[in-house]
């Protein structure tokens, strides 16, 4: 199982770096800069790892603390790599009624992760989800924009199975 730790070394480029640098010169100024940048880093890396955190920090002149505070509060920030698939389970009601929740521990079992999480190679990430508007076909889940409906325990090795030989 891995743990929640994130196992995938940080990447980034000198690219994503000039980037960055330059969204933070373009707010520096501005009050309330913090969530506008963030949300640029996100767009430039993907997520939000300690090194565009302490980044944005030291561009803006606040407390890593103060960054890490925004980073982990809105839930629109992901600290953790999204993998090239990125699993979202449907954990509403509907969903859950018909068993949402064991097809959600099967991933997680099959994958070797936990909700938030991204595999080592960092081909699949999970999560779970309140609702994906396919409530006729519980219990849903998506895979990038691909709708996996009427799922059992059974059907979730099959599905996987497609995107790990890609």
């Amino acid at each position: 199982m891995a743990n929640s730790i994130c196992s995938i070394p940080f990447k980034g480029t000198p690219e994503q770096e000039r980037q960055l640098k330059r969204v933070i010169e373009e707010h520096k100024e501005q009050p309330g800069a913090l969530m506008p940048v963030l949300q640029a880093a996100q767009g430039i890396y993907g997520y939000l790892p300690i090194e565009v955190q302490t980044m944005v920090a030291e561009g803006l002149g606040i407390s890593l603390s103060e960054v890490y505070g925004v980073a982990t509060f809105y839930a629109q920030f992901a600290l953790q790599p999204k993998g090239r698939f990125q699993i979202s389970v449907c954990l509403g009601t509907a969903c859950y009624v018909k068993g949402s929740g064991k097809i959600f521990d099967k991933i997680s079992e099959e994958l070797g992760i936990k909700s938030g999480e991204c595999t080592p190679d960092g081909k699949f990430s999970l999560e779970a989800c309140r609702c994906i508007g396919a409530c006729g076909l519980a219990p849903v889940m998506k895979i990038n924009d691909e709708v996996y409906g009427k799922l059992t325990t059974d059907s979730v090795a099959d599905i996987l199975k497609k995107y790990q030989d890609l």
